[in-house]
């Protein structure tokens, strides 16, 4: 097995358990080494616990790696600069901060109190604010000292909940929708620095969501949470290094880059609001149209297992990404669709589009090429 994270430092917040704990068991399997953050609290966030911290610790060491625990609340502008510190302090350098930690409050809107918005605002929006801050102050400082790219790493943690939506988690939907626009715009603002970062949406059953549905076991083994590290590790390790500012889907039998939102059929501006109206809806239809196209040519990519050959896994996230097809896809209405048609919607016996919907995909919220850091620039 390679060990594509020799020698390199990393910091795991939420490491104690589920995912968090998965993530820095592969990345020490692979020569990491690493602080093990987690205050231990309960899934909505209350209490405290060093002892889920200190047994990941254990395990990591008596398979041979190095770990240390570290209680630092990062959801807490002090604490993330101690946590940061620690890392430094203890081994000599920091190469890649993993935003793991969470909680939940799910409620539906009418329901939801201000103190159940503000908690899981706190601990996933700012608990990825503000690692992440610090790191990256400590990264540009380590940049500059060496006039060259730190070949550093930041790893965020969103959501389908977020980049979907799903029903009952307007916070949780909301702080990690955030997440996922913090990463791409973080990832063009520390490019210059040589570091990168990518959000992972993870499929997984861990105690976050247990409970929420009844699962076979060959359903939670599909969600195991080991799933889900493999891509991160790659992810972590200097063989990724142009990979940024993008989302990827893991777990429960895929591995997916995820797109962001895009202008789609577009019309010229218009003062009359009773006319707009039914071509808005025509818009609206031919961006379904455009998604059911693709849905229906899409492949299917079979998930890579255990960690055994992460090089294969970064070699098909490379492949799913392909540098010429950067700017033209993220920007286009439909990836699928744009193809099929000639990058253009049907259009009448003119040659125009229909209705004077343009789908020119000029205005997009993702990264160009440029900005990716692809194998084109």
């Amino acid at each position: 097995m390679d060990r594509l994270c020799e020698g390199r430092v990393a910091i795991v917040t939420g490491a104690g358990r589920g995912l968090g704990r998965e993530h820095a068991l592969m990345l020490a399997a692979h020569g990491a080494k690493l602080i093990v953050n987690d205050i231990g609290t309960s899934r909505e966030g209350s209490g405290k616990d060093p002892s889920p911290a200190s047994q990941v610790v254990e395990e990591i060491r008596k398979a041979g790696g190095e770990a240390e625990t570290n209680g630092d609340d990062v959801a807490d502008w002090n604490g993330a600069k101690s946590l940061i510190d620690f890392a430094v302090t203890t081994f000599g350098r920091l190469d890649v901060l993993i935003n793991n930690a969470g909680i939940l409050r799910d409620r539906m809107l009418p329901n939801m109190s201000e103190e159940e918005w503000d908690a899981v605002m706190r601990v996933h929006l700012k608990g990825t604010f503000a690692p992440s801050r610090h790191a990256a102050a400590y990264w540009r400082d380590q940049s500059k000292a060496i006039a060259g790219p730190v070949k550093a790493r930041i790893i965020t943690t969103t959501s389908t909940s977020g980049i979907y939506g799903n029903i009952g988690q307007t916070n949780y939907g909301a702080a990690k929708a955030g997440i996922a626009a913090f990463s791409i715009i973080a990832a063009r603002e520390l490019k210059r620095y040589g570091v990168t970062v990518n959000a992972i949406s993870p499929s997984a059953q861990t105690r976050m969501t247990e409970g929420l549905r009844e699962l076979t076991p060959e359903q939670r083994e599909r969600r195991n949470p080991r799933w889900v590290s493999p891509l991160v590790t790659w992810l972590a390790s200097e063989e990724s290094q142009d990979v940024t500012a993008r989302v990827f889907q893991a777990g429960n039998g895929i591995v997916a880059v995820c797109e962001g939102w895009r202008r789609g059929p577009t019309i010229d501006q218009m003062d009359d609001p009773a006319k707009l109206g039914p071509i808005v809806k025509e818009m609206i239809a031919a961006g379904k149209l455009g998604d059911i196209l693709e849905l229906h040519g899409r492949g299917k990519e079979d998930q890579r297992g255990g960690g055994e050959d992460l090089m294969v896994l970064g070699t098909h996230i490379m492949d799913l990404m392909p540098a010429d097809a950067f700017a033209s896809s993220l920007c286009s209405p439909s990836l699928g669709a744009r193809r099929r048609m000639g990058g253009r919607w049907p259009s009448n016996e003119s040659g125009s589009p229909t209705n004077g919907i343009s789908t020119s995909g000029a205005d997009c919220m993702m990264p160009s090429a440029a900005v990716c850091g692809s194998a084109s620039t």
